[in-house]
């Protein structure tokens, strides 16, 4: 099976390699499917002023980009609202002027003026530029309907991680029939070769009162618009500007009150100071230095409702993690991955760190990272080393080499104490994106070095607008060991097609299909030990609405004792064997309206006993100004005896309120009865220079049964960006 995968993984890579080039006049290799789609870049002549006015003679000179093929609800056809894109550049920026007509009654759809906006709540533009014309990494800058920003880097295609941020300009004007905005975006804020003068590029208007995405080079419905295999091209003038050195300093300020009445410490008062530093040393390579880091401006997790047997994975948000952190966190799969971040820091405080990323060439793009942990009365002092390279090959496939380290330091050095991770991947992506796939293999490292330390996977996939296909293999050995990684089980291997159809009428019904998929757990012996077989039907909707029926069909061996319930005395004994089955219900409404929801519900038999839960999200806006949602869980579990029958609730109110694109406080209150806690947690942000924010966070806990506190803390943060 494993030679198989290979070999239609190597096949389809070199079968694709030559779709779709095309030699420019300057000898650049032109590899985007929409190589026709070309946009002339003119060098200004005279100043542009950033005010949303569109009237200075460059911009009358500037070529157009007015035709923009619908790709949702269907990719037929023009879009039904015209719209029109402008640049030009000079020595030191791009300069974009977008306009956006609006003929159709009623208000625009704009959810707040927070920065990296909720693409889905508004009407927006989305730029994407691949500056190094490799189809896999790049930028993203948009504005919502309000003016609200949105910048971003790209990565594995299409991928949007909107962590970074950098100073642009942009100015948005509201007209009845009509939104315009202007930008401004610096040559230094962008990475691109010496001598480039031609860009990947697209542009993508999601415009929700006619409930249509599109874009001016053409997408795929099945695919993002912010497939960079998708874009069109962009030729300057002249070449653009030698890449300059750039150096970056982030200072920060920090002072708090703490205390931990379930503890029974103390009022503690903190205050402290660190920075970052940023240092470009090259167009394609920057350096990512830190020093005492403090992330208590970070939002915190939301909730879930917890009754697996396995631990959750939950999404980084720490900044200095996030920039590039596909070169580190892409390899293998969210169930079995060598390195997440989130091992980092979250149980001691981060001491220093240094982050080196960037690219050699077109095809070569390098990772390595360091990072160091302070010395706490539960920890010792760590070092975490991570080192990554990827080679491109073929038209947009790579594979990549990792190594992570993770080193225990006691007094003296014990070097017994240590965890490490040697893998390689390789990552399928054909010319038009139809194929994707990966083939990896991981291997740990430990004191005693015992056998079966390994971790392997495979999978392929196959999308059209009415087909898609997955295979998905993996075998993870009983003694792998990732400590800095994510790994959800081991002593296993999984073999899961998935199969599917999509019927497009383009009616009230804009899609619909059937998916099944089935997925199988073996045991070291290949004996299976569990199955999840999963029948569902989706239905799209004129107005973006999505529903979904399915049924779960389950078969499960316990490998080891399992309460799912908070009763301490009893358990599902390990060998028990189970079959059950569920049924459930989802819906999402329009994003279009001022009121919105998504819910699912649940109904069947659980392990021994029975389930039923209702879990979802209500939302309401006062644009663009104020977003209510409440996310909220009840779960209904009857085990039957000896276990006592749960009912438990988790709700999760949150207000989140933007005076001004400067000016934002939100408040999330998570009440939940599984972990007897209520947290609320209140964010107010002041972004009072480019990238320079004062914030103050209040946090508290309480016991649900009692009422009593369990610890409070305020924090102050101060940051100012030196450029």
């Amino acid at each position: 099976m494993r030679n198989l995968f290979l070999f239609l993984l190597l096949l389809i890579g070199t079968s694709v390699s030559a779709a779709g080039f095309l030699k420019s006049g300057n000898d650049t290799t032109i590899n985007t499917f929409n190589k026709d789609f070309v946009y002339q870049v003119k060098k200004l002549q005279s100043p542009v002023v950033i005010d949303g006015v569109i009237e200075e003679p460059d911009w009358q000179a500037a070529q157009k980009a007015d035709k923009f093929y619908k790709v949702l609800p269907v990719d037929s056809g023009f879009a039904t609202q015209p719209s029109t894109m402008l640049m030009a550049y000079d020595d030191k920026a791009l300069y974009v002027a977008q306009i956006f007509y609006d003929t159709i009654p009623g208000k625009r759809v704009m959810e707040s003026f927070r920065r990296d906006f909720s693409f889905g709540n508004n009407d927006n533009l989305l730029m994407f530029f691949d500056t190094f014309l490799d189809q896999t990494n790049g930028f993203s800058f948009g504005v919502s309907a309000s003016g609200a920003k949105w910048d971003g880097t790209m990565s594995n295609g299409s991928a949007v991680s909107l962590d970074w941020d950098c100073k642009w300009e942009s100015k948005t004007k509201q007209y009845d029939d009509r939104w315009v905005t202007e930008m401004r975006i610096p040559f230094k804020s962008v990475r691109y070769p010496k001598n480039s003068r031609i860009w990947y590029a697209n542009f993508s208007r999601l415009d929700l009162k006619s409930n249509e995405k599109s874009a001016w080079a053409p997408v795929p419905r099945q695919f993002p618009t912010a497939s960079l295999a998708y874009t069109g091209v962009m030729k300057f003038e002249d070449p653009l500007p030698k890449p300059k050195m750039q150096f970056s300093l982030i200072p920060y300020v920090f002072g708090g009150i703490s205390r931990d009445f379930e503890a029974g410490t103390n009022t503690e008062y903190r205050k402290d100071f660190g920075f970052d530093a940023k240092v470009g040393l090259s167009s394609s390579m920057n350096l990512d230095l830190t020093y005492n880091p403090d992330f208590a401006q970070v939002e915190v997790d939301r909730q879930i409702a917890n009754i697996d047997r396995f631990e959750l994975l939950f999404p980084e948000k720490r900044q200095f993690f996030l920039e590039n952190s596909d070169l580190f966190s892409n390899y293998g799969y969210n169930s079995v991955t060598p390195f997440f971040s989130r091992r980092i820091g979250l149980d001691a405080p981060v001491l220093a760190g240094a982050r080196l990323t960037g690219k050699i060439g077109n095809d070569w793009r390098i990772g390595f990272m360091n990072m160091t942990t302070e010395r706490t009365d539960g920890y010792l002092s760590r070092n975490f080393t991570v080192v990554s390279v990827q080679k491109k090959v073929f038209a947009r496939s790579n594979f990549g080499v990792i190594m992570v380290n993770k080193e225990n330091f006691d007094e003296p050095l014990d070097t017994s104490m240590y965890n490490r991770v040697i893998g390689f991947d390789y990552n399928l992506a054909s010319a038009n994106n139809f194929w994707t796939g990966k083939l990896f293999y991981h291997r740990s490292f430990q004191p005693g070095n015992p056998d079966k330390q390994y971790a392997q996977g495979a999978s392929l996939s196959y999308q059209t607008k009415h087909f898609n296909m997955e295979i998905y293999e993996t075998s993870v050995g009983e003694n792998y060991l990732a400590e800095t990684g994510y790994v959800r089980r081991k002593g296993y291997s999984f073999f899961g097609p998935k199969l599917g159809y999509n019927f497009v009428p383009n009616k009230r019904v804009v899609s619909h299909g059937p998916q099944v998929q089935v997925d199988n757990y073996f045991d070291p012996e290949y004996k299976k030990i569990e199955h999840e077989y999963r029948f569902s039907y989706e239905l799209q909707f004129q107005d973006r609405s999505e529903f979904e029926l399915s049924y779960h069909n389950y078969f499960v061996e316990l490998q080891d004792d399992f309460n799912p319930t908070s009763d301490d005395n009893h358990f599902l004994p390990a060998g028990s064997e189970y079959k059950y089955g569920v049924v459930s219900l989802e819906f999402m409404s329009t994003r279009r309206t001022l009121f919105n929801w998504q819910m699912e519900m649940a109904k069947g038999s659980f392990y021994s006993g029975n389930i039923q839960y209702v879990e979802g999200e209500v939302g309401y806006r006062f644009q663009p100004y104020v977003n209510l949602t409440i996310n909220f869980n009840y779960t209904d579990l009857d085990l039957g005896d000896p276990f006592e029958r749960e009912k438990f609730v988790l709700i999760g109110p949150k207000v989140d309120i933007t005076f001004s694109d400067k000016i934002f406080w939100s408040t999330f209150v998570q009440y939940n009865e599984q972990i007897n806690n209520l947290n609320i947690n209140s964010r107010f942000q002041w972004r009072y220079q480019p990238v320079s924010d004062i914030y103050l966070v209040y946090t508290d806990n309480y016991f649900t049964d009692s009422w009593l506190s369990r610890n409070r803390a305020i924090v102050l943060k101060v940051t100012y960006w030196f450029n």
